[in-house]
C-alpha cells in the first residue's frame, strides 16, 4: 500500500495560505518555481514501492485514466487562482516534471494537453526543463514525437536492472530489450535522456549490478542516477524479507555497489552532482530535483502530491477518486499543511546542501537566521578540521586553516558513502 500521508494543520477549503506565506512571497520572485504532476497509475505494482501509485482494479468512480487529465487541470487553474488571490509575484516555470506511476500510461497526447495548460496558466521560461518519467514498454517512436513536439526536453526512462531475475524481484515488468529502444526514440525526437537504475537488490550480485551499469553507459544517456533500494515497512518486498523468502538487504553490499557506480560512471564521463546522480555537464543535472535540493519552490499537482512556497509545505489528499471529487466541487485539493520552523529549516538546508557536489556553503549555513534558536549551532574551525582529517570532506574546499569563513564542506567518495553520519556531526549528534 502507498505510504500514509503526514501529520499537519488542515488546508481551508479555498487554499488560502497563512500570514507567514503572504508576507514572506514578494522576497521569493527571484527563486526558480517548479511544478510537479503526479501521474498515479500503474499497470503492476513494484513489490518494494511505497509511493502513491494505483493499478485500474483500485480506482474507483471519478478517478479513470480518462477523466484524470480534466482533474488535473483543474488543479493546474485553481493553483492560478490561489496563487493570484495571494499576491504571489509573477513566476513563468523554471521546470515541470511529470512523474509517478507510470505518467506515459496516459496517451503522449494526454500528456501534451496538460503541458499546454499549465504554460498557459503560468508561462514557462527560456530553455526551462521539461520531464516526463516512462517505462520503457511504454515509448514508442510515436509517443517521443508527440511529446517533443508539446515542448517536453527530456525522457527519464526506469530501467532500474538489465538483470531478468533482479527485475523479477523488483517485479518489474518491462522487457530489458525494449530499453535502447525507447531510448533510440527518444534520441530521435530530439529530446534528453536520464536512465534510473536501482542497486540492492535482494539477491543481486556486483556482477549483475556491473552489467547494469555497463549497459546503461553503453546508451550514452545525458544522465544516469543509480538510487540504493530501500525496503520500506508495508510494503510487499519488506513482507517477503520478514517471511524469510527473500534476504535483507546489506549495507555493505550497498557501499561496494555505490563504489563500483562512481568508478565506471567516472570513467565514462559522468561526474556526481548529488549523491545518487551523475551527469554529463552541468546542463544536463535534472533542474527539478536542484530545485527541491536548493529550497526553491513548486507545486505539486495531483493526488498525495507535495509542495513548497515560502517556508509552507502542503500535500494532497491521497486517493484519486477523494482528489477528484475535491476539485469537482471546487474545493483545495489540499489534505495538510505544515510551516517550516527555524529547526527543521537549517537541518534540512545542512542535510540537502551536503547531498550536492558544491557542498555547503559555510558563511551561508551559519548567518542562517534562527540558526542558534534551536536550530543548532554554527560550524566550527574544529569540526571542519576533524571531518577532513577523517577524510569525509575536501580539505581544500573546506580549508580550514586560512579561509573557515569561506570555504564549503563538500564530501569526499568516503563522505558520500556516510552523507547521513556526516549530516548527524555536524549537527553534534
Amino acid at each position: 500500500m502507498p505510504s500514509a500521508l503526514p501529520l499537519g494543520d488542515p488546508v481551508p477549503a479555498d487554499g488560502t495560505f497563512p500570514e507567514r506565506v503572504l508576507t514572506a512571497l514578494p522576497g521569493r520572485a527571484e527563486k526558480p518555481l517548479g511544478l510537479y504532476v503526479h501521474i498515479p497509475f500503474c499497470s503492476v505494482r513494484c513489490g518494494y514501492c511505497d509511493f502513491n501509485t494505483y493499478t485500474a482494479a483500485d480506482l474507483g468512480p471519478g478517478a479513470s485514466r480518462q477523466s484524470y487529465p480534466d482533474t488535473l487541470i483543474a488543479e493546474l487553474e485553481f493553483a492560478r487562482r490561489a496563487l493570484d488571490a495571494a499576491g504571489a509575484p509573477e513566476r513563468a516555470l523554471s521546470t515541470i516534471f511529470f512523474g509517478g506511476g507510470t505518467p506515459t500510461l496516459l496517451p503522449a497526447e494526454d500528456l501534451a494537453r496538460i503541458l499546454a495548460r499549465a504554460i498557459d496558466l503560468f508561462g514557462l521560461r527560456d530553455g526551462a526543463e521539461v520531464t516526463t518519467e516512462a517505462n520503457p514498454d511504454t515509448v514508442t517512436a510515436q509517443t517521443a514525437h508527440v511529446l517533443a513536439e508539446a515542448g517536453f526536453t527530456r525522457l527519464s526512462l526506469g530501467m532500474q536492472s538489465v538483470v531478468p531475475q533482479v527485475l523479477s524481484t523488483l517485479d518489474r515488468t518491462h522487457q530489458p530489450e525494449n530499453v535502447p529502444t525507447a531510448h533510440r526514440a527518444a534520441r530521435d525526437a530530439g529530446l534528453e535522456t536520464s536512465l534510473d537504475l536501482i542497486y540492492g537488490t535482494p539477491g543481486e550480485s556486483l556482477q549483475d549490478w556491473r552489467s547494469t551499469l555497463e549497459a546503461a553507459v553503453a546508451l550514452e544517456p545525458d544522465h544516469i542516477s543509480a538510487y540504493s533500494l530501500i525496503v520500506e515497512e508495508g510494503t510487499a518486498m519488506a513482507a517477503k524479507i520478514r517471511r524469510g523468502e527473500l534476504p535483507d538487504i546489506d549495507s555493505d553490499d550497498h557501499a561496494d555497489k555505490y563504489l563500483l557506480a562512481d568508478e565506471l560512471l567516472a570513467g565514462a564521463g559522468y561526474q556526481w552532482y548529488e549523491v545518487s546522480n551523475f551527469s554529463r555537464s552541468q546542463g544536463t543535472r535534472s533542474q527539478h530535483n536542484l530545485n527541491y535540493w536548493l529550497d526553491s519552490d513548486w507545486w505539486g499537482a495531483g493526488p498525495g502530491a507535495h509542495s513548497h512556497l515560502a517556508g509552507m509545505r502542503w500535500w494532497n489528499v491521497k486517493h484519486p477518486a477523494a482528489y477528484a471529487q475535491r476539485l469537482h466541487q471546487g474545493l483545495s485539493p489540499g489534505h495538510g499543511r505544515e510551516l517550516l520552523e527555524a529547526e527543521a529549516t537549517v537541518l534540512e538546508h545542512l542535510m540537502l546542501r551536503l547531498r550536492i557536489a558544491e557542498g555547503l556553503d559555510i558563511a551561508e549555513f551559519n548567518a542562517l537566521p534562527g540558526l542558534t534558536a534551536g536550530g543548532g549551532a554554527p560550524v566550527s574551525r574544529d569540526q571542519l578540521s576533524r571531518l577532513a582529517a577523517e577524510g569525509l570532506i575536501d580539505p581544500d574546499a573546506a580549508d580550514p586553516s586560512v579561509a573557515y569563513s569561506e570555504g564549503r564542506a563538500v564530501l569526499t567518495l568516503s563522505g558520500r558513502l556516510l552523507a547521513d553520519a556526516v549530516t548527524r556531526r555536524f549537527i553534534g549528534l
